[in-house]
């Protein structure tokens, strides 16, 4: 019987360097999906939780925020561009316009994970990325979630129903409590089974590395 490897990916669908994450775990776990069963759990982690409606622009939101110059900002979003393409994600080449609040979408992942399972969570959140990142739409907008949800193969209308109440509120607020009174202050955050922590975003052959060894503690 094959080990299975749990999987506890914290992060924010308005994080360029989780997307990269991302699509590396993906790949890292493709390579070794004779050997392993993985389970995949997203964990829900805001970086701007006080971000109003609207959002603020994303050049002068990322100067503010890092003290870099716009020109410095465009040349990292370049960099992120090259690195999200080797990951599986075409980034627009104009990069993101404006900087949201991401609640609303960590709501839906819940939901997914709960009543539709883990494999259309994931969905989901891929394409929750590819709404914010590669087609840079605006996720204050229903109707691009919706989409989105839509893409993921998941209930519009379930999800739309959600969208106009309160549901996964208390839920989604517990597990982000959780996860920063824990340590984790930055993401993409991974912690395999329980215990151990990789930190950013890994290349595939890291997540391979660390898979394997989780593996041969299986053996032993």
């Amino acid at each position: 019987m094959k080990p299975t490897i749990k999987i506890d990916y914290v992060s924010d669908v308005a994080c360029p360097w989780c997307a990269v994450g991302f699509g590396n775990l993906n790949q890292a776990m493709a390579s070794l999906a004779d050997q392993v069963n993985f389970e995949v759990h997203f964990r829900p982690f805001e970086l701007n939780p006080n971000m109003p409606e609207g959002g603020q622009d994303a050049i002068e939101h990322l100067t503010e925020k890092y003290g870099l110059s716009a020109k410095q900002v465009k040349e990292n979003q370049a960099r992120i561009r090259t690195k999200a393409l080797e990951a599986g994600f075409e980034f627009h080449p104009e990069g993101r316009k404006r900087v949201y609040n991401t609640f609303h979408a960590h709501r839906l992942l819940h939901w997914a994970a709960k009543e539709c399972g883990l494999t259309q969570q994931a969905a989901l959140k891929k394409e929750l990325l590819n709404t914010y990142f590669c087609l840079a739409v605006s996720l204050n907008e229903e109707r691009n979630i919706l989409d989105a949800v839509g893409r993921a193969g998941l209930d519009t209308a379930r999800a739309q129903e959600i969208l106009a109440n309160t549901e996964f509120t208390q839920e989604v607020r517990a597990e982000e409590a959780a996860y920063t009174q824990a340590g984790i202050h930055s993401v993409p955050a991974i912690i395999l089974n329980d215990q151990y922590l990789l930190e950013g975003a890994q290349p595939p052959e890291a997540f391979i590395n660390a898979f394997e060894q989780l593996v041969q503690r299986f053996d032993t």
